[in-house]
């Protein structure tokens, strides 16, 4: 059942389903643009200022093409399922070590089963709330490329390990999982994307802007939007309740939150809505007067502290 159900009428679910190539083109286009934005940038101006603020920049990016991955992987992106595939694999998820299908098939499980104990993402929000201290653990194993590495040799361990027989792996597992031809489609691409960067830049370009964002920055940019969504909010079946949408402004858009990901609630609601129509739903449920029920994050600031609220 969808959940949306409950507070939208047919007519109301239905006017969200329109689906466009043009945008999904854009949105594909405008993602791998901001990423070449900001290697411009450096290219003109190299610093440390400009090189720090390309690898959030990108490190954002590569966030946002794990964004555009999902929606993908719910069929969202573009109108046919092969359009939403080619690019939800190739554009998308090949780039950043993310394999689509696997992605998709325990991703449903959490819709399925949102915050209870047989949802596969149950582990991401269970820890929440901790301490200031446990918290700040967390930010430097991230920002310090410590969970990237971890994460990234898991994965390519796995890969040997699917190739034979996976019925033992965990939904969790097989979120990071690979196939082995997978996992030489994923360096494929990362060599052109080596081969590109070298083209226009410099040999060591695909290190510094495609490794270390992916290593660092995505990680933490990825751990904020994981706590936000589902972090501190209720362990139940209340779809108002049990997911967080959060506020976000240009700056949090940027380096945060791209391509409408802080409305998780309303994702929540109607799974297969485009992204784009996300802010109109998020309206549309304020009018009807949900809005005292929903959980709604200030902002991503206000989410930390109360993800980081206890005191022992």
């Amino acid at each position: 059942m969808t959940p949306g159900k409950a507070f939208l009428s047919s007519d109301e679910i239905r006017s969200f389903n329109g689906r466009s190539d043009l945008w999904g083109l854009w949105l594909v286009v405008h993602c791998w643009g901001i990423i070449a934005g900001a290697l411009l940038i450096f290219g003109l101006w190299p610093n440390i200022l400009t090189f720090v603020l390309a690898v959030m920049v990108i490190g954002s990016r590569q966030l946002g093409l794990a964004i555009l991955m999902h929606e993908a992987a719910h069929v969202a992106l573009f109108k046919t399922r092969r359009s939403n595939e080619l690019a939800g694999v190739w554009l998308c998820g090949r780039p950043i070590l993310a394999d689509m299908f696997e992605y998709r098939r325990y991703h449903l499980q959490h819709h399925q089963h949102t915050q209870t104990d047989k949802d596969p993402d149950l582990n991401l929000s269970r820890a929440f709330p901790t301490t200031k201290a446990s918290m700040w653990r967390k930010v430097w194993r991230d920002i310090s490329g410590q969970t990237g590495i971890k994460q990234r040799s898991q994965q390519v361990m796995m890969a040997f390990k699917l190739v034979g027989e996976d019925d033992d792996l965990t939904n969790d597992d097989l979120a990071q999982a690979f196939a082995g031809p997978v996992l030489g489609q994923a360096m494929l691409v990362n060599v052109v994307i080596f081969a590109l960067m070298w083209a226009v830049g410099a040999w060591w370009w695909w290190f510094a802007f495609w490794a270390l964002p992916l290593l660092t920055w995505y990680q933490l940019v990825l751990r904020v939007r994981n706590i936000a969504e589902h972090g501190v909010v209720e362990f139940s079946d209340d779809p108002l309740r049990n997911v967080r949408t959060t506020k976000a402004g240009p700056i949090m858009r940027l380096f945060l939150a791209p391509y409408y990901v802080n409305y998780h609630l309303e994702h929540h609601l109607i799974m297969h809505v485009p992204c784009r129509h996300l802010p109109r739903l998020h309206r549309l449920m304020i009018a009807k007067g949900y809005g005292d029920d929903m959980r709604i994050g200030r902002n991503y600031w206000d989410v930390l502290k109360l993800a980081a609220s206890r005191t022992v």
